[in-house]
């Protein structure tokens, strides 16, 4: 016996689609895992190995040497500073003092010719060749520090260039890691996206038709999700190259499709209405019972209000349903042998007796 209850399609529908997704689901993460020890294959570069470990060990040692020697240098010249810093106090306060002093001598006499004044002027004097002197240390010392800070410019530059090379070697090693990587998760997942598209073109109407389709499902998300994305450089090249590749393909696939069937329809509808009627499926015909549209041209058979002329119109639902296609000419409702009751003439029996139609018969 023929189910035809529209909760058990909707609900199979349901499962179907279910069946999909979870096949899909489970089939994305054995391939990851897949690609996962696949990329171990080969090992990825690092840039340590492109470096000449003795020759930056030894420039290392140099400027952490050079660094020490600045360093110090420059605790001693803050000494230095400090130091004149005290010896400038010194002399100011000296001067201060020797001019106060001086202004008092003037009222006395002759201070120019006092010996007393001319010993404390060559004290000022030693204070401030004392300053002089330390002053002259902070430039020795400065210029030490300046050629220590050369030779530290110098020696990072070599270790500059030595990185450089190293990262040019490994930029290069780099992108033919990614390549062996492309190789290999290409030659992984495009036998899949192929058999996903044939499966798709192939057995979309199969009857285990969610099994194919959830396989298609997980091969479009290996292509586009688990191959390309792991290689910005070039693959979103790949990608959409691909995806054009397919757009068009199945878009060509359906705008075709879609042709023959208006041509087989529009080839149908030429022959007689008793032909057409014997071809008409029972799963068809309680699709076009259930949606109102005839099962031949798949136009709705119910005529609107509007589109009867007011003095015809009758409260009676049924006066707006025709027995026949007024586009096509299919008959659609006539009356049951048995008990004339008005039955849709496609299905196989009568809805008040449960005579089969003659079509059956």
């Amino acid at each position: 016996m023929e189910l035809n209850s529209k909760k058990l399609e909707t609900t199979s529908r349901i499962i179907y689609y279910s069946i999909s997704i979870i096949l899909c689901l489970f089939l994305i993460l054995l391939s990851n895992k897949i690609i996962d020890d696949l990329d171990t294959t080969t090992v990825r570069p690092e840039i340590e190995n492109f470096e000449k470990k003795a020759v930056v060990a030894e420039l290392d040692k140099k400027i952490n040497a050079v660094n020490s020697e600045v360093e110090n240098l420059n605790t001693k010249k803050n000494t230095i500073e400090k130091t004149i810093a005290t010896a400038k106090e010194n002399y100011t306060n000296e001067k201060q003092s020797f001019d106060n002093w001086l202004q008092t001598r003037k009222t006395l006499g002759f201070p120019d010719k006092d010996q007393e004044v001319i010993e404390r002027a060559k004290q000022l004097d030693e204070s401030y060749k004392v300053e002089q002197e330390w002053r002259s240390k902070l430039s020795t010392q400065q210029a030490e520090i300046d050629k220590a800070i050369k030779i530290q410019q110098g020696i990072q530059h070599l270790i500059d260039k030595e990185r450089e090379a190293a990262e040019a070697k490994y930029s290069a090693a780099l992108k033919q890691y990614e390549l062996k990587v492309f190789i290999i998760r290409l030659l992984f997942v495009a036998p899949i996206l192929a058999l996903g598209i044939f499966f798709f073109v192939r057995y979309r109407r199969h009857k285990f038709w969610p099994l194919y389709f959830g396989f298609t499902l997980f091969s479009l998300y290996a292509f586009f999700f688990g191959l390309v994305p792991y290689l910005p450089s070039y693959g979103g090249y790949v990608r959409y190259f691909v995806g054009i590749f397919l757009s068009a393909g199945l878009g060509y696939y359906a705008i075709k499709t879609i042709r023959q069937y208006i041509d087989s329809k529009q080839a149908e509808l030429k022959i007689s209405t008793a032909e057409r009627a014997k071809n008409v499926q029972t799963e068809v015909a309680e699709k076009a019972l259930g949606n109102h549209f005839c099962p031949s041209c798949g136009k709705d058979f119910i005529i609107k209000k509007w589109e009867t002329p007011v003095k015809t119109i009758d409260s009676d639902s049924y006066k707006l349903v025709t027995n026949y296609c007024r586009h096509c000419g299919l008959e659609l409702f006539k009356n049951c042998n048995k008990c004339g009751n008005n039955n849709f003439a496609h299905l196989p029996y009568c809805s008040a007796c449960g005579t089969k139609s003659a079509a059956e018969k």
